[in-house]
C-alpha cells in the first residue's frame, strides 16, 4: 500500500447521513485500506423525517448488497411509485409525478408530443392515463418487474418509504459488521493544522482526541466541521424557496396502504403524508413569514388521516447549500452540506450522490485540489438543478388565495429554470442537461400538472396520420390498463414478501 493512502477517516454524526456513509465506506474500502470511525452523541437528536426516497436508492442498496425484502422488513418500509400533488396549480387540482415512463416513444419522438396533438382536440384523457405508476398508485397496487416481454410490467420503476430511525439502525449494524468503529461521545472542539488550516483532530467531551486524515461532517444543520470550524459559508436560497419550518408528527396507519407519497399544498406551504407498515408519517412545511408556528401546527393536526401517536416536533431550516461541500480535508454529507425541503424526496438521494462522488474522486493524503474542485463543481450543478425543479412547483401556480402564493407566483426565478419553462411552452421540448437528476418525463409531469402547456407540438408529429396516432395512443392506454388490472394489492404484496416481524 502507498504511504499516501488515507489511514483514518472520521465521520462526525450518525443518523441517516452518517450511517449511509459508514455503510458504504465499510463495504467498499476493502483489505483494510483505511480505518473508518464514526462518532455520535445520543444527546443530540437527529432530524429523522426524511422517510421517502426516489428510485436511485436501489443503486445504493445493490452496491451494499442488501436484500430488498430484508431491508423493507427491518425499516417497516413500503413501496413508492411516485408523488401525488394536491392543490398546487389551483385548489382542487391533483396530478402525479410518477416514476417510470409515460406512454411509448414513436418514430424517435417522445410520446407526449403525439399525445399533446390529440389532447388539444380533447380526443384523449390526461397524461396520467398513460403511466402505469400513476394508475396503479390510487388503486393501491404494486408488484416488482417480471419477465413479460414488451409489457410495462417488465420495467416497473419504484422507490421506498421507510422509518428513518430504523434505517439508520439497520445501516449501523451493517457498517459495524464491515469494520466501522463507533464511539459514543460529543465533539466539543475541532483542532486545525497551523500550516494549511486542514482539520487535524476532534476533541470529545470526555477528553478523547481523535485524529484523522479525512473528516466527514454528518453533524446536521450545525455544520460542526464544515462551517463552525472551517467557516465555509452558505448560499441562501430562501428567496426562491421561502418555506423555513416544518412540523412533523406520526399517526396511526390508514387503509388502504397506498404506494405513493402525497403532498398537499396549504395557504403557506404544504403537507406530506408517507404511509409505512406501522404508521403514517406526516408533516407541514411552511413559511414563518406568512404563518405562525401555532397556525401551522393546527393545520397539520386538522388534516391528519388518523389519530396522532406522538407530539408534533418543530424543525427549522434555511434552504441553500454550503459554498463548498468539500473544503480542505472535510466533506459535508447530509444536512451539513445544505438543505432543500423534502418536496421531491431528494434529501437521501443527495447523501447517496455525495458518497458516490467522494468514492469516485477518493483522495490520498495529498488531497489533489483539481479533484476537490471537480467534486464541488459536480455537486453545485446537482444541487442547482434539483433546486430549479423544486422552485418550479411554487412558481407554476395559478393560486392567488394568500400572500404566500402571490409571492411564489410572481417571484423572479433562476435563468436556468426560466429557460426550461420557455422551451417547454414553445413546443413541448424538455432537454436534460448533463444527466441532471430529474429526467424529461419528470419535468413534463410537473410542468403539465401545474398548468404550463405548450403552444405547439413537435412539427415531426405531423409525419404520422392523425388516425394512426389515435390508434397507437389508444393501444398504449389499453395495454397499461390491462397491466394495472393484473397487479396485486400493495399490502398483500408486502405481507407475502417483506412484512415487518
Amino acid at each position: 500500500m502507498s504511504a499516501n493512502n488515507l489511514k483514518n477517516i472520521i465521520i462526525v454524526g450518525g443518523g441517516t447521513a452518517g450511517w449511509m456513509t459508514a455503510a458504504a465506506l465499510g463495504k467498499l474500502l476493502k483489505n483494510n485500506l483505511c480505518n473508518v470511525h464514526l462518532i455520535e452523541s445520543e444527546d443530540i437528536p437527529t432530524v429523522g423525517v426524511g422517510e421517502a426516497t426516489i428510485p436511485q436508492i436501489q443503486v445504493f442498496n445493490r452496491t451494499l448488497g442488501l436484500d430488498e425484502d430484508e431491508f423493507i422488513r427491518r425499516t417497516q418500509g413500503t413501496f413508492k411509485l411516485g408523488i401525488e400533488f394536491v392543490n398546487w396549480g389551483q385548489i382542487g387540482d391533483s396530478y402525479t409525478h410518477a416514476f417510470g415512463g409515460v406512454g411509448q416513444d414513436m418514430d424517435s419522438l417522445p410520446f407526449h408530443h403525439y399525445w399533446w396533438k390529440l389532447r388539444q382536440q380533447q380526443k384523449v384523457p390526461d397524461i396520467g392515463a398513460y403511466s402505469l405508476n400513476a394508475l396503479a398508485g390510487p388503486q393501491a397496487k404494486f408488484m416488482r418487474s417480471v419477465n413479460a416481454g414488451n409489457s410495462p410490467l417488465s420495467n416497473i420503476v419504484y422507490a421506498f418509504q421507510f422509518d428513518a430511525g430504523l434505517y439508520a439502525q439497520y445501516l449501523r449494524e451493517f457498517a459495524e459488521a464491515h469494520g466501522v468503529k463507533r464511539t459514543q461521545g460529543k465533539v466539543i472542539e475541532t483542532r486545525l493544522r497551523d500550516d494549511d488550516g486542514f482539520i487535524d483532530s476532534v476533541v470529545l467531551e470526555d477528553g478523547q482526541i481523535m485524529e484523522g486524515d479525512l473528516f466527514i461532517d454528518c453533524s446536521g444543520f450545525r455544520g460542526l466541521l464544515i462551517e463552525q470550524a472551517l467557516k465555509t459559508g452558505y448560499q441562501d436560497w430562501s428567496h426562491w424557496l421561502p418555506c423555513d419550518r416544518a412540523w412533523a408528527v406520526a399517526c396511526e396507519r390508514t387503509e388502504p396502504l397506498l404506494p405513493y407519497t402525497r403532498s398537499t399544498a396549504h395557504s403557506a406551504g404544504w403537507q406530506w403524508r408517507i404511509p409505512l407498515q406501522h404508521r403514517t408519517g406526516n408533516g407541514h412545511v411552511f413559511s414563518s413569514k406568512y404563518m405562525s408556528d401555532e397556525q401551522a401546527k393546527q393545520i397539520l393536526l386538522d388534516n391528519l388521516p388518523g389519530k396522532p401517536i406522538n407530539e408534533p416536533r418543530l424543525v427549522t431550516f434555511n434552504t441553500g447549500k454550503r459554498n463548498k461541500i468539500w473544503n480542505k480535508n472535510c466533506v459535508a454529507i447530509g444536512l451539513s452540506s445544505g438543505f432543500m425541503e423534502p418536496l421531491e424526496s431528494t434529501s437521501i438521494h443527495l447523501i447517496q450522490s455525495t458518497i458516490a462522488r467522494l468514492l469516485a474522486l477518493f483522495p490520498t493524503k495529498n488531497f489533489n485540489q483539481p479533484d476537490i474542485d471537480m467534486f464541488n463543481q459536480q455537486m453545485d450543478f446537482e444541487h442547482e438543478r434539483i433546486r430549479d425543479f423544486i422552485i418550479l412547483h411554487y412558481k407554476a401556480t395559478q393560486r392567488n388565495d394568500s400572500d404566500f402564493w402571490n409571492y411564489c407566483r410572481t417571484m423572479d426565478i433562476p435563468e436556468s429554470l426560466q429557460q426550461k419553462i420557455d422551451q417547454f411552452k414553445a413546443n413541448g421540448n424538455v432537454v436534460r442537461h448533463n444527466l441532471e437528476l430529474f429526467n424529461e418525463v419528470s419535468w413534463l409531469e410537473v410542468l403539465h400538472g401545474q398548468g404550463i402547456h405548450p403552444d405547439h407540438y413537435h412539427p415531426l408529429v405531423d409525419t404520422l396520420a392523425e388516425d394512426e396516432i389515435q390508434r397507437r395512443v389508444d393501444n398504449i392506454q389499453s395495454v397499461i390498463n390491462n397491466s394495472v388490472n393484473s397487479m396485486p394489492d400493495h399490502w398483500e404484496f408486502i405481507k407475502q414478501h417483506c412484512m415487518a416481524k
